[in-house]
């Protein structure tokens, strides 16, 4: 988004201790923000003065990124059925409900048309060890891409969603097996190989530029062509 000229606007989850906002502050520092602002999704309130800061500021959005999911980390391995109640309304609220959430409260200010871009993960279709409560979230956020797909197209919103392939992150770390995993991607999958960060977001820039303006409610897969195969 940055190399394709795009104004960037970046929120974090704030924290007591601000270690969130150092982490996140540091690792976009190159990119230079022009707004760098807390959103709690689990707190209505914050969304709603963040997106009111976004409106003063710029008036306008074009493209919204939801790049954000939690599980509790004992809900991430071991029997799904054991998933707490708890744990499974953290995961959908957080993980689900708030692409809609922010959907919803970017829409107002999207008055020309725009892109918004969820991630996925193919935990949503096939069952992936110690996935859990994680695949059902993303199921849902499928869903939703659909939902707000039709919902959005009249005012020439487009609503799509990135299904990647696993990549050793910070957040990926809390999968149990998550090396595992990257390792048999790169054994079965026709590139032979697992995906990288720059390439998950050059699918992102495609779905937000006008290469893609007639692509909605889609889930576009980037994970070397591992979905493809059956065994």
């Amino acid at each position: 988004m940055h190399k394709a000229g795009a104004n960037l606007g970046i929120t974090y989850l704030p924290d007591e201790k601000g270690k969130m906002e150092k982490k996140v502050g540091e690792l976009v520092e190159p990119l230079n923000p022009s707004l760098f602002l807390p959103c709690n999704v689990q707190d209505d309130e914050q969304v709603q003065s963040t997106f009111g800061v976004i409106g003063d500021k710029w008036g306008r959005v074009d493209i919204l990124i939801h790049c954000l999911a939690f599980a509790q980390k004992q809900d991430l391995s071991g029997n799904f059925s054991q998933t707490s109640r708890a744990g499974f309304q953290t995961a959908l609220e957080v993980s689900t409900y708030s692409l809609a959430q922010l959907a919803g409260a970017a829409k107002p200010l999207m008055t020309e048309g725009g892109s918004i871009v969820t991630l996925s993960y193919l935990g949503s279709i096939r069952a992936i060890p110690n996935y859990n409560v994680m695949g059902v979230a993303k199921a849902g956020l499928e869903a939703s891409v659909r939902y707000l797909a039709v919902e959005m197209g009249t005012q020439n919103i487009r609503v799509n969603a990135i299904s990647a392939g696993p990549i050793r992150t910070l957040a990926s770390s809390a999968v149990g097996g998550i090396l595992d995993m990257i390792h048999h991607v790169e054994e079965v999958a026709p590139l032979h190989r697992t995906v990288t960060q720059l390439e998950v977001g050059n699918a992102a820039a495609f779905l937000c530029s006008d290469l893609s303006s007639g692509i909605t409610g889609q889930v576009l897969y980037v994970d070397a062509g591992y979905e493809i195969m059956g065994m």
